[in-house]
Formats: structure tokens, sequence, C-alpha cells
């Protein structure tokens, strides 16, 4: 768990999230100066869903990151604790089975989906581990999980640049665009707390799921981490 998660309860964040839910997608842009959308993009390249595959898609928020999956012909579940997220999402995508759903106890059968993705979310929820076992459950044998998180630069000079404008830009620019400002000083915190690429890797080893790589994303500013439930 990070500093900032243990500063706050889970209703807590949740709350948070629904605050900003009506301008989130436009803040994510803004604030990461449109990549973004080039990492989502990344994500789904990584699961490469079949048509016909489920995918269980968490901290789906929006449904933003779950629309590519449903137009690849994989059924696509998009799930999310914030409820203001997913009202606002089923506004903007109505044909999207959003789910509410808490990732320390996933309201789904064993072994439902042929593949389980979380971008953005994983280093929000309160008991990291016990989510990442929840995701084994949820994924049948063989099937594979991908999740897509914020990490360390992997070039020392730049970053100390990134943590930089995390701690003082990037609250500033919220300001300016986001509907609750005050909660991306709370994200900047959590990101600034969240382990590297390896300290990832060993957490999802000890939840269970097998063949666990990364690869870095814009210098290692995110990570995207693969794994296979044995």
């Amino acid at each position: 768990m990070t500093r900032a998660s243990l500063d706050k309860q889970p209703h807590e964040v949740a709350a948070m999230f629904d605050d900003v839910a009506e301008r989130y997608d436009l803040t994510n842009d803004v604030l990461s100066l449109g990549q973004d959308r080039a990492w989502r993009r990344e994500v789904v390249r990584a699961i490469g869903a079949k048509p016909g595959e489920r995918v269980l898609d968490l901290a789906a928020g929006t449904g933003t990151s779950s629309a590519p999956f449903r137009d690849r012909g994989a059924h696509v579940v998009p799930c999310d604790f914030s409820l203001g997220m997913l009202r606002t999402g089923k506004r903007t995508h109505p044909a999207l089975p959003f789910v509410a759903g808490d990732a320390t106890r996933l309201p789904f059968a064993d072994d439902a989906f042929d593949a389980v993705t979380m971008s953005f979310g994983l280093r929000n929820v309160h008991d990291t581990e016990t989510a990442l076992g929840e995701m084994l459950r949820v994924t049948r044998p063989g099937g594979r999980v991908v999740v897509c998180e914020f990490s360390h630069p992997t070039w020392a000079p730049f970053r100390t640049v990134y943590v930089e404008y995390l701690m003082r830009a990037l609250p500033a620019v919220a300001r300016r665009v986001s509907s609750s400002p005050d909660a991306y000083v709370y994200l900047a915190e959590s990101i600034r707390d969240w382990p590297d690429q390896r300290g990832l890797a060993a957490r999802m080893h000890r939840a269970g799921w097998s063949q666990v790589r990364w690869r870095d994303l814009s210098g290692g500013v995110v990570a995207l981490h693969h794994a296979v439930r044995p």
C-alpha cells in the first residue's frame, strides 16, 4: 500500500473519483500532454483480445479504456468502484455493461475471464496484493493480465524533473481544468510513493501470477506489467 492510500479509506477514495468524474478524461489528456491515449492503445495491443473473448476492465472509469476492446469484438465488462464514474460512463457509452465493484472483492465467478486489465487504478486500491489475487481468481487458467500504471523513470535526471512536475505543476494545472483539483494532490502523492517496476512485478509474483514481465513507456513514466495465470 502507498502512504497516500493509507491516509484515505476506500470510501473516501471512491468519493474523490465521484467528484472528478465529469471532467476526468479531459483532465487526463491535459496533465499527460495527450500521452494517456497512446498508453491506453498499448494496453489494448498487450491484451490482444480476440473476438468472443471475455475481458474485465478494472478501474474502467468512464469506459474510455473499455470501448476499444468492444470494437475488437471482445465481450468487455467495465468495472469501477466509483458510482460517479459509472454514471458518467453510462451516458457516454450506453451499450457497455458497466458493473460497480471493489477490486478487493470482485463480484464475478472464478475463471470468468480470458483477460483482465487495470489502467492507472491499482495504486489507488487499499490492499494491492488482495486485488492482484482477486484478478487471478477471476481469470481462467492460461489467461493473462495487463496492469498499466505510473512507474519510475529509468533516467535519473529526468526522474528528478518528473517528481517535481508531479508535486508542483500537476496540482496547479488541475486547478484550471479539473472539477476537483484537490484530488490531484492525492493522485500526485500516490504516483510518487508507488513501487518501481521490479517492486510491482514482485507483488504480482506473490499474488500467484507467473511469467511476469514489464515494458516501459515514455521512459518509465508508465510501465505495462504482463503476466499469466498458471
